[in-house]
C-alpha cells in the first residue's frame, strides 16, 4: 500500500475517473467541495507498480474527543472481491487511523447489498455492516433508482420511458420549456428555487458556497442545469458525469409553472447527456426503500423517478471499522446528546 502525496493525485484521479467502481466522491477533486475535511489517498499497486485499487479518505476532527473519524464516501475503487487489494487498502486506512489518532473508519462502497461475496469479505476483515430499514438512515442513500442505458440510443431510451412520463416531457416541448447548461452566474437563481424547494418538501438545504465549490471543483463533470419558462427560471438541477455514470445530485422546482412539467423535461436532457458521452448508467440517486408505502413522504419521488422506466437498487450499506471502542463510544453518545448526530450525517452526505 501507499499513502499518497498531493503531487501524486494525479495518477490517482486518472485511475479513478476511468474504473467501473469510481464516483465523483471518490474523486480526488472532491476534497476541494468538502474542504472543511481533512483528506488522504491510500493506492493499492501491482507487481508492474500501477495502481489497482484506491480509496480517498475524508478526515474529520473531534474536538471534544481529542480523535478523529475517517470516512470513504463510495469507496473504495477496485475489484471489491480482491481480498488482496481490500487488504492492502485496509492496511493503509490503519496508517491513516494512526496518523490521525482515528477512533473509527466508515466505507459504503458501491455494492449491492445481494453480494454476499463481498459481505463475506468484510465480515472476515472485521467490518461491521449498517443499514436502515428504508434507506436514509445512512449517510449516503442505500436505495438508488438507476436507468442503466445498455447502449441504447435517444430513441430507444424516449420509447423505453412509461406512456406518462413521454407525455410529460412532450408537453414542457410543447410548452416552450427550454433548457440550459449554465454557469455559476445562474447560482442565485438556482438557489432561490432551492430554498423553495427545500421549504416546500421539508429538507434542509446547502448554502450557495457549497454549489460554488462544487462547479468549480469538478469542472468539466458537473453541470448545473436550468429550465427556463418564458425566459424565467422555474426548475434546476446539479448533476455529475465521471467514471461513466451520470447522477442527478441536487434538484429545485418552483411553485409556479408547475404544470408545464419543467422537472420531465430537465430529467430528459440529463439522461440525453449521459448517452453523449458513452455513460453505462444514469443514475436518479436516492429513494425511500418502502416502495409500496404511497403513506410515505418520499413516495411521490420515487413515482416520478420511476417513470422513466429503470430499476430499484439496493446497496448494502456502510461498513464500520471500530479502532478505539471507547472513544467511539463517547463520540456517538456526545453527539447524540448535542444532537449533532443527524447534522454530521447531513454534512457527510452528497
Amino acid at each position: 500500500m501507499e499513502i499518497l502525496t498531493p503531487n501524486q493525485y494525479g495518477e490517482y484521479e486518472e485511475f479513478v475517473s476511468h474504473h467501473p467502481m469510481g464516483g465523483f466522491t471518490q474523486s480526488a477533486q472532491w476534497r476541494l467541495v468538502k474542504n472543511n475535511w481533512g483528506y488522504e489517498a491510500v493506492v493499492s499497486r501491482g507487481p508492474d507498480g500501477a495502481i489497482r485499487g484506491a480509496v480517498g479518505v475524508l478526515v474529520q476532527k473531534i474536538p471534544f474527543i481529542g480523535t478523529s473519524f475517517l470516512y470513504s464516501p463510495r469507496g473504495p475503487v477496485c475489484d471489491l472481491h480482491d481480498r488482496e487489494v481490500l487488504a492492502d487498502l485496509k492496511q493503509g486506512i490503519d496508517a491513516l487511523a494512526k496518523k490521525h489518532n482515528a477512533h473509527a473508519y466508515k466505507m459504503d462502497p458501491e455494492v449491492l447489498a445481494s453480494d454476499q461475496e463481498f459481505l463475506d469479505i468484510a465480515r472476515e476483515m472485521g467490518f461491521t455492516r449498517f443499514y436502515g430499514p428504508d434507506g436514509f438512515e445512512t449517510i449516503q442513500a442505500r436505495f438508488n433508482y438507476r436507468l442503466y442505458l445498455q447502449g441504447r440510443s435517444e430513441e430507444e431510451l424516449f420509447a423505453n420511458l412509461t406512456q406518462k412520463t413521454r407525455y410529460n416531457v412532450r408537453v414542457a416541448m410543447k410548452k416552450g420549456v427550454e433548457i440550459r447548461v449554465v454557469g455559476p452566474e445562474y447560482l442565485d437563481d438556482f438557489m432561490r428555487i432551492y430554498q423553495t424547494t427545500g421549504q416546500r418538501d421539508g429538507f434542509n438545504t446547502r448554502p450557495k458556497v457549497y454549489f460554488q465549490r462544487m462547479l468549480e471543483a469538478l469542472g468539466d463533470h458537473v453541470r448545473l442545469y436550468m429550465a427556463f419558462y418564458q425566459d424565467q427560471p422555474i426548475a434546476g438541477a446539479v448533476t455529475t458525469n465521471y467514471a461513466g455514470k451520470t447522477c442527478y445530485v441536487y434538484g429545485a422546482s418552483d411553485n409556479v409553472y408547475r404544470n408545464v412539467m419543467p422537472n420531465y423535461l430537465i430529467q430528459w436532457e440529463m439522461i440525453r447527456w449521459a448517452v453523449e458521452t458513452g455513460c453505462t448508467v444514469y443514475d436518479f440517486q436516492g429513494i425511500s426503500g418502502e416502495l409500496d408505502n404511497e403513506a410515505n413522504h418520499m413516495y411521490g419521488l420515487y413515482r416520478f423517478k420511476r417513470g422513466f422506466n429503470g430499476q430499484v437498487d439496493e446497496l448494502a450499506g456502510e461498513f464500520d471499522y471500530t479502532y478505539q471502542p471507547i472513544k467511539a463510544k463517547l463520540v456517538d453518545h456526545a453527539l447524540n446528546l448535542h444532537g449533532a448526530l443527524g447534522r454530521l450525517k447531513r454534512k457527510l452526505r452528497g
